[in-house]
């Protein structure tokens, strides 16, 4: 037997025989539906058979035939039916038990999110892509498609995806391109540190989105559903279906908070909080003033996330306001890293090394935020040190800054576009899937082994444009991308250390060495984040000017 699991209380699998009931039973289930008509194959037992079978095992049995690749909607109905009035757990079955897993896929699809329910037929080992609009469409066929066609549709306008429509609009003006985010508001993310740190005012980190859309581009204002890369077409919450000729995938990650037990319930009160959220950041700076002793907690989750060095960062920061506040020697400095080192590029860390003693930091690795109880103050951590048995540690706070574990939106982990872990599937070089060869991918949700930084976007978002362009003039890529990324480390209020890397931890600094060492903090670095970066961020690198940024051409076709 082959029986896979949906959901607690319904498992799918492919034919079985009478002679398994009694195991069937045994696994605790308490009926079957059978999905497969009798004959429909010469080696099949007639479902009287398996009934007969399913009542001596103590087993209730229901008889739903539906032909291969003809699920109609009656049909996702009544299987739904079934569900409510068998006891359950249930076990449905068909010739591979993929048609059972679509009539429960259909008959969910008006009670659950289509990315649960994607991801639950996934997990299952069943591919639910052809029926994906039905799903979208509460369980029901579209009577019209009502699709809208562009030459390129960009899919997220975060930084990435602005910034890939600016590039590309500059390169070909008369692209007829669509944006397709959900969001009113536009929010330069690396700024929150700052927020953090009380140098930025929070508004000054805003924008409305409609305020930034490039001049000529459609802005769909709605959320993404699912992806038919097959069909060239992006299906939009409420079944709407947007075709294109090329496609490019930049929605950013999600922040897991809810992964964290607890967490949602305290954030923003009793000392919990995080720069990792507009509404949060300016509570940070509030706890850090206020704050004259006791234990100060920083967390840093696995890898990936997006600016590695922004859970240092907020350490580094606090840790300099206590110092200038006079009460730093009260205060104990705990940071909980689930990883090994302190940062991932070896050349920086004997500076921010450095800092971690000048605030009296205690450094923690291989500690993993699992659980906080807001109330009690306390925080309970899974340590897992190389070659050791994981332990768990709790710690009593009296503010902690929390980074929340983070991955792909859960639209694109259920996709096509993902691979085994959920990121989109690109070339490294040039970010073109390595499946689709019309879809791109840049920002945050691809899977080059990058750093995750609105600066990694920055050198992406014009080669994304450059390779984009070639294809539509028939040629092949003309860019590739190193791997830069960069993270401004806040040690202190007036200093940085200005990391700047590419692929494999090569060191890739804009500046020379005599103009800007960024292995050690500098007063430059800090004005180049300060008063530089804000404004090149706005008003060029959303608006398709390439500041520092053109790709080189790397090639002639």
């Amino acid at each position: 037997m082959d029986l896979r699991q949906i959901d607690k209380t319904v498992s799918v699998s492919p034919q079985i025989e009478a002679a398994d009931l009694a195991a069937i039973k045994a696994a605790g289930f308490r009926a079957i539906i059978c999905n497969r008509p009798d004959g429909e194959g010469a080696d099949q037992p007639t479902f009287e058979e398996i009934e007969r079978a399913a009542k001596e095992a103590g087993l209730q049995a229901c008889y739903m035939p539906v032909t291969s690749g003809m699920v109609t909607d009656e049909d996702a109905a009544k299987f739904g039916e079934a569900l409510v009035e068998l006891p359950g757990p249930v076990l449905a079955y068909c010739r591979t038990g993929t048609r059972s897993a679509t009539l429960w896929s259909l008959s969910q699809a008006d009670k659950k999110s289509s990315s649960d329910i994607l991801a639950a037929t996934k997990g299952a080992g069943y591919d639910m892509a052809g029926v994906v609009r039905r799903i979208v469409n509460g369980g029901k066929t579209p009577t019209s498609e009502g699709d809208a066609k562009f030459d390129v549709v960009i899919v997220g306008a975060g930084a990435a995806g602005i910034s890939v429509a600016s590039s590309l609009r500059a390169r070909q003006p008369n692209l007829d391109i669509a944006l397709i985010d959900p969001a009113d508001i536009h929010y330069y993310q690396p700024g929150w540190t700052m927020v953090g740190g009380g140098i930025f005012d929070p508004e000054t980190t805003a924008k409305t989105m409609g305020s930034l859309i490039p001049h000529g581009v459609h802005w769909i204002k709605q959320a993404v559903a699912a992806f038919e890369p097959q069909n060239n077409a992006v299906v939009l919450d409420g079944c709407r279906v947007v075709k294109y000729d090329r496609l490019i995938v930049c929605p950013g990650l999600k922040l897991n908070w809810n992964a964290i037990p607890g967490l949602v319930d305290t954030l923003g009160r009793n000392g919990v909080t995080s720069n990792y959220r507009y509404d949060l950041a300016p509570y940070t700076y509030e706890l850090v003033k206020g704050m004259k002793g006791g234990r100060a907690v920083f967390t840093q989750p696995p890898m990936p996330i997006k600016c590695a060095g922004a859970p240092q960062k907020a350490m580094y920061l606090s840790g300099d306001n206590w110092l200038r506040a006079g009460v730093l020697k009260n205060i104990d400095i705990q940071f909980m890293n689930a990883g090994g080192v302190l940062f991932g590029v070896k050349d920086y860390v004997p500076a921010l090394e450095e800092y971690v003693k000048r605030y009296d930091a205690t450094l923690n690795f291989f500690h993993n935020l699992v659980s906080i109880d807001g109330d009690a103050k306390t925080a309970t951590f899974k340590v897992s040190k190389p070659d050791t048995e994981p332990t768990e540690v709790t710690t009593e706070f009296d503010m902690i800054h929390v980074v929340p574990p983070q991955c792909a939106p859960d639209f694109i982990r259920v996709s096509p576009l993902a691979d085994a872990a959920g990121w989109v599937d690109v070339d490294q070089a040039t970010l073109r899937h390595k499946t689709y060869e019309n879809v791109w991918s840049l920002g945050d949700v691809m899977n080059a082994p990058n750093a995750k930084t609105a600066a990694a976007a920055r050198i992406q978002a014009p080669i994304v444009a450059e390779n984009v362009h070639a294809d539509i003039e028939g040629k092949s890529p003309r860019a590739v991308y190193n791997g830069y990324g960069s993270c401004p480390l806040t040690v202190e209020r007036g200093k940085i250390v200005l990391a700047e890397f590419g692929y494999g931890g090569t060191l890739l600094p804009s500046f020379p060495k005599w103009v800007l060492d960024g292995t050690k903090p500098t007063r430059l670095a800090w004005l180049l984040k300060e008063q530089i970066l804000p404004p090149v961020y706005w008003k060029a690198m959303l608006r398709g000017k390439e500041w520092m940024a053109t790709p080189e051409k790397v090639s002639a076709s």
